[in-house]
């Protein structure tokens, strides 16, 4: 289970503009893989109350991974896309990670 802050930028003390919530589960036995399920909840600015919808495969030490954005909520109803996601920093020790994503969509 997944519920991290969604903010701006990927320093600590950026501008938080929702939450990312969701599952992922390991999708591979021989790298490591996810599978993605992720909602990006607005809860801040011109996308309040609106959501992205995301599912797909994450192969995470690939330097861009790129997710189908599947549809969305209130400004992004029928939301049709892509996700491009990189890993900004990772702390192995933790197993923590800061990932910036590009979204990429059209909708209504």
């Amino acid at each position: 289970m997944i519920d991290d802050p969604l903010t701006e930028g990927p320093e600590q003390k950026s501008k938080p503009v929702g939450r990312a919530q969701g599952i992922y589960a390991m999708a591979s036995q021989t790298e490591a893989a996810l599978l993605m399920i992720m909602n990006f909840a607005f809860t801040e600015g011109k996308y309040n109350g609106s959501t992205l919808s995301i599912l797909g495969r994450n192969s995470v030490f690939s330097q861009v991974r790129e997710l189908p954005v599947l549809g969305g909520s209130g400004q992004f109803r029928f939301a049709r896309g892509y996700a491009q996601a990189r890993t900004h920093t990772y702390d192995v020790k933790t197993g923590d990670a800061c990932v910036e994503y590009n979204v990429y969509v059209r909708h209504y």
